[in-house]
Parts: C-alpha cells; sequence; structure tokens
C-alpha cells in the first residue's frame, strides 16, 4: 500500500484567472527607392506558456498591459535587406485559453513551451508598397485560465473541502461554519514517499444554478474542464441557509451531476470518486448506508425529483470513501484511492493509444499491400526466367 510521507500546498493569493491585453505588432522598416532595398519586416508579439507563472505576476510586472513589438530596421546601403523587428513574448501560465475581441478562440496553451502568435508585424517597404512600410497588427486579446490538475474538488458550499485540504496538506485556507469560504482556486500538491505527485484543485462551492452563472457559477466550473478526475466531497445533508431547501447526500450528488450536465455533459464521462465526509457526526454511519443504498440503485429513487433535476446519466464512483476532515479517518485510504484511479486512468489511456497505433499501422500496411502496381513497374515473365 502506497502511503502519503507528506502534502504541499500551494496558494494563490489574489487570484486571477481572466486578463484583457493591448498588443500590437511591429512597423516594417522604411524602403531605399533608389537601389531596390527592401525594409525589415516589423517583430510579432506571441504568448508563451511557462510553468510556475501566474496571471497575478504577468499584471504586477507589466501594469499598463501593452506589449509592442520592435520595428523593423530600415533599408540602407551597407544593408539593403533590413533586419526584422525584435518579436515580443508574452509570460503566461499554462492552461491559458486566448480568445480576441469578439470572443473567438485564438489557441490553448496547455504545456510548457506552447506558443500561439497574436499579433503579427508589419512588412517592410518594398517595390510593392512604394518603399513604404506597413504598421503591425493591432489587437486586443483575452487570457482565460483554466486551472489544470489530476483531481478536482466537486461540493456544494460548507461540504468541507477547505477541511479535507488542510488535513491532507500544510496549507491553512480559510474555514468557517459559514457557506461560502473558498471564493478563488487553490492548487495542493499530494506528495507520496516514492516521489509520486498529484495535483489537487480546491474550488468554491456550487450551488443549484451554478450553469447558469449564479453564485460561483462559470468561474468554478470552468476550472474542472482540465482536471482529469473528479472527487465529489459529499456531507450527510446539506441546507445552504434557513431560506433553501434542505437536502440529503443522495440528494446533493443528484444536483451536482445535473448542474455539471446543464454546464457542459463531457464533464460526466470524467472518472469520479465520492468522499463521504463528516463521519464524525452523531448519525453519520446511518446515512452513510442509508446512501450506499441509494447509489447502488439510484433509479429506485429518482422518481423523489422534480423531473428537470433528473440528470441524463448518473454518476458511477470508482471508489466511495468514508471520511472525516476533524478526526482524519478514512484520509489514508482516500490519498490510495486518489493515486489508484489515477495509475488506473494512465493504463486505459495507454492501452488506448497503443490500440490506435496498431490500428493504423495495420491500416497502412493493408492499404500499401492492395495498391495496383505502377504503369512503370518493371515486370518479370516467364520467358525471362527461363
Amino acid at each position: 500500500m502506497v502511503h502519503c510521507s507528506c502534502v504541499l500546498f500551494r496558494k494563490y493569493g489574489n487570484f486571477i484567472d481572466k486578463l484583457r491585453l493591448f498588443t500590437r505588432g511591429g512597423s516594417g522598416g522604411m524602403g531605399y527607392p533608389r537601389l531596390g532595398g527592401e525594409g525589415g519586416k516589423g517583430g510579432d508579439v506571441w504568448v508563451v506558456a511557462q510553468n510556475r507563472m501566474t496571471l497575478k505576476q504577468l499584471k504586477d510586472r507589466y501594469p499598463r498591459k501593452r506589449f509592442v513589438a520592435g520595428v523593423g530596421a530600415n533599408s540602407k546601403i551597407s544593408a539593403l535587406k533590413g533586419s526584422k523587428g525584435k518579436d515580443c513574448e508574452i509570460p503566461v501560465p499554462v492552461g491559458i485559453s486566448v480568445t480576441d475581441e469578439n470572443g473567438k478562440i485564438i489557441g490553448e496553451l496547455n504545456k510548457e513551451n506552447d506558443r500561439i502568435l497574436v499579433a503579427q508585424g508589419g512588412l517592410g517597404g518594398k517595390l510593392l508598397t512604394n518603399f513604404l512600410p506597413l504598421k503591425g497588427q493591432k489587437r486586443i486579446i483575452h487570457l482565460d485560465l483554466k486551472l489544470i490538475a489530476d483531481v478536482g474538488l466537486v461540493g456544494f458550499p460548507n461540504a468541507g473541502k477547505s477541511s479535507l485540504l488542510s488535513c491532507v496538506s500544510h496549507a491553512k485556507p480559510a474555514i468557517a461554519d459559514y457557506a461560502f469560504t473558498t471564493l478563488k482556486p487553490e492548487l495542493g500538491k499530494i506528495m507520496y514517499s516514492d516521489f509520486k505527485q498529484i495535483s489537487v484543485a480546491d474550488l468554491p462551492g456550487l450551488i443549484e444554478g451554478a450553469h447558469m452563472n449564479k453564485g460561483m457559477g462559470h468561474k468554478f466550473l470552468k476550472h474542472i474542464e482540465r482536471t482529469r478526475q473528479l472527487l465529489f466531497v459529499d456531507i450527510s445533508g446539506f441546507q445552504l441557509s434557513s431560506h433553501t431547501q434542505y437536502r440529503t447526500a443522495f440528494e446533493t450528488i443528484i444536483l451536482l451531476t445535473k448542474e455539471l450536465e446543464l454546464y457542459k455533459e463531457e464533464l460526466q464521462t470524467k472518472p469520479a470518486l465520492l468522499a463521504v465526509n463528516k463521519m464524525d457526526l452523531p448519525d453519520a454511519q446511518d446515512k452513510f448506508h442509508e446512501l450506499m443504498s441509494q447509489l447502488q440503485n439510484p433509479k429506485d429513487f429518482l422518481h423523489l425529483f422534480e423531473k428537470n433535476m433528473i440528470p441524463e446519466r448518473t454518476v458511477e464512483f470508482q471508489h466511495i470513501i468514508p471520511i472525516s476532515a476533524v478526526t482524519g479517518e478514512g484520509i489514508e485510504e482516500l490519498k490510495n484511492c486518489i493515486r489508484k484511479s489515477l495509475d488506473e486512468q494512465a493504463n486505459q489511456e495507454n492501452d488506448a493509444l497503443h490500440k490506435k497505433q496498431l490500428l493504423n499501422l495495420w491500416i497502412s500496411d493493408t492499404m500499401s499491400s492492395t495498391e495496383p502496381p505502377s504503369k512503370h513497374a518493371v515486370t518479370t515473365s516467364k520467358m525471362d526466367i527461363i
């Protein structure tokens, strides 16, 4: 059994997940009409992904949020072909989606050193332009960060997600008896004794109607799009306030599933685990057994819900672990289950990739063996053999 030796937690102060920037490619250089010289092209503006970079660092480093590339060199007698202007590189965190002013996606940066051209430099002056240079491209771009993590915590407010993270890490996230304590995403890392690391994203709690951007809404939901697996954190009953309806543990799971479905159906295809928190409370064991029977046959209980609250498909949890963030019960088992589930997913993905590669190879061999001989191919007749 794998034991967790220590857990580090990285907390983002003043978390920023959106930024609007002005970019402009450099102008081209002047041409040299008398000798037909061509001015250098203006520099380009690139967005480049870097590890350990945040949008807050970018904003602090460049408060004006203006990025302009260098001007191309003018043509001259000693250098008729002007040199290109210096490119401008904008460092951004991994997980950035870049869109233009109209919301059209320019590209995504999902790993370190990924780069996207966002503003081209102008052409240098030459015969076609009457040796006059062209200005660089102007563009307003929007950077939208979606966290990349192995596991994303999913739960209604006050489900105990922050308590769970404080239990398995050195972090001190805000914890209180009121509903909304996690107001911005935070990333943590589980460190195992064999140096394996698993990243966990603690995200603001959902409320009913989050898919319509109520509460934290899209600010939360967009961040679980790039997590590999979901960890539902549930409790034995939930009530947001005295003005809202009380929900059982089974009802909260169904409602969370529906919110994910309404936002983006693909989220339901992610592997999921369930941590049933607050097992230290009175009657927790009885409620846990009731929840287990409901999850084994969920269709038998769906008649208790309004039709518009029932998801198209219910979540099948790979592991269901009763825990208590207060007493530490079940925490080690949860860590081991998270690792086991991720390892199983990695093996399945590797097997699928291997099968795909074999299939492509087989198709390639089949096509090459069934191709008719070329008109110019050399054929050997029986007389030649004799």
